[in-house]
């Protein structure tokens, strides 16, 4: 008979989950410290530096140039933005659902979607080749009379990203007061001041937690939305133009569908990161392995789907640009990167119909890295495809990113690692008051009578 994977926080009490979690925050050993300084080291030189040069020199040191005029940091925008959205909206689904194996990943997943839109919030700056300008796209009268243009779909990007990022931002602020208020109490010093402040005076009453559910619930339904819209529109900056391979309505949903998959993929990734490094294994259990393994083969599936069917529309169009697009991406010079992604996105991901692979850490490990590398390069791919082989041959060409290009992008990953390692330091990483409520309530065990009192 099959028993039913359940988590196993049964075996912990109430102490047991508040000592476990204040002390992934107050206790820090040397292997943090090193971890922290390798990858805030890694970000300077790396992300800092490069970027550095290119303000020096212009952004021709980047590779792009005509006709590749976008290149890996359209790209890597791209991908940063579709790893946020996992985060927040796995969370406010699930806690819609009333889901409860969500309670102790959730905190950490919304993290990487705060930390990610800081990452692609950078890389706007470090596309944009003048940043000291970016006040130019302030809608404020100036003498100049600059305007910013409201039907650009770039302005879109600008106003959904702000909106999403401000929305996380609350979200996981909001969750995180009772906890703040937990740890408070259990701290002194500079931390006791500090989850003072951030606590916001929390005294765990039942108006408090009323209001706290009822804020909670409104901005995870807000959110929802918000988060399908913002990738929507981020696809609208290649299906409004003209260009083949990219005019296609298709876009929204494709686009949609591969941030969850890649951010679903990220969850995998951290989780693991937390299990091993921050002492959680009774929180992140095999069982959000195999949900999250559930979710990722549905929307590979799904991906894999409207992968064929892009592919069937260039076909069926009958046009020659189309099929020179088309040729192009598959037997192209770049062919070798679209079927690793094939691979890595569609083929490798068929391995968690097992039970027994989506319940294994190191497998499932490998697997979300996989799959987000897959998922990258079709990022690249969508911009470095479409540009070279528009309508005229002689506006064809060929892009490679100079090393300028990919050292940032290398060291946007090390600017993420830097920041999560700064928030399990501030943040706790499970929540600890939604991890109680998964647990039977404990028993009272009765008073014993007084001596001489009548039983």
């Amino acid at each position: 008979m099959h028993r039913p994977m359940t988590t196993e926080t049964f075996k912990l009490g109430y102490n047991d989950i508040h000592d476990d979690v204040v002390r992934s925050i107050v206790k820090t050993g040397p292997k943090y410290y090193i971890a922290l300084a390798t990858a805030g080291g890694v970000t300077l030189l790396c992300f800092f530096f490069p970027w550095s040069y290119q303000l020096y020199y212009g952004i021709g040191a980047a590779g792009m140039n005509h006709p590749g005029v976008w290149g890996t940091y359209l790209a890597s925008f791209i991908f940063w933005i579709g790893l946020s959205h996992s985060g927040t909206l796995l969370s406010c689904v699930l806690h819609l659902t009333n889901s409860s194996w969500r309670k102790a990943m959730y905190r950490s997943a919304e993290a990487m979607t705060l930390f990610s839109l800081v990452v692609a919030a950078t890389y706007v700056m470090v596309h944009v080749g003048r940043p000291w300008f970016i006040h130019w796209a302030v809608p404020y009268p100036n003498q100049m009379e600059l305007w910013p243009n409201f039907r650009s779909p770039l302005l879109f990007d600008v106003m959904a990203i702000a909106t999403y990022i401000t929305g996380s931002t609350i979200f996981i602020y909001m969750g995180s007061i009772p906890d703040f208020a937990a740890v408070r109490d259990r701290t002194s010093g500079w931390r006791n001041t500090m989850y003072t402040l951030l606590s916001l005076g929390w005294r765990g009453t039942d108006k408090e937690w009323h209001r706290l559910h009822w804020a909670y619930t409104f901005l995870a339904v807000l959110i929802i939305p918000l988060a399908v819209s913002v990738h929507s529109i981020v696809s609208w900056d290649f299906a409004m133009s003209i260009v083949p391979s990219l005019h296609q309505t298709i876009f929204a949903p494709y686009f949609v569908v591969g941030a969850i998959y890649s951010g679903t993929a990220g969850i995998v990734t951290v989780m693991f990161v937390l299990r091993k490094t921050m002492g959680f294994e009774q929180y992140i259990t095999k069982l959000h392995f195999d949900n999250l393994g559930k979710l990722l083969l549905v929307l590979s599936l799904i991906w894999t789907y409207i992968n064929g069917v892009e592919l069937f529309t260039a076909w069926y169009s009958g046009t020659s640009e189309e099929y020179e697009a088309l040729g192009y991406k598959l037997f192209g010079y770049y062919a070798w990167l679209y079927w690793e992604m094939i691979l890595f996105c569609a083929v490798a991901p068929m391995l968690m119909f097992s039970t027994r692979f989506r319940t294994s850490f190191v497998p499932m490990l490998i697997l979300s890295i996989a799959i987000n590398i897959g998922m990258y390069t079709e990022r690249f791919l969508i911009v470095a495809t479409s540009l070279s082989r528009q309508y005229l041959p002689d506006a064809w060409g060929t892009y490679v990113p100079s090393p300028v290009e990919i050292s940032i992008m290398v060291g946007s990953f090390a600017l993420f690692t830097t920041l999560f390692l700064i928030f399990v330091k501030i943040f706790p990483s499970v929540s600890m008051y939604e991890v109680k409520e998964t647990m039977a309530t404990p028993k009272m065990e009765p008073a014993a009578p007084a001596a001489g009192s009548p039983a």
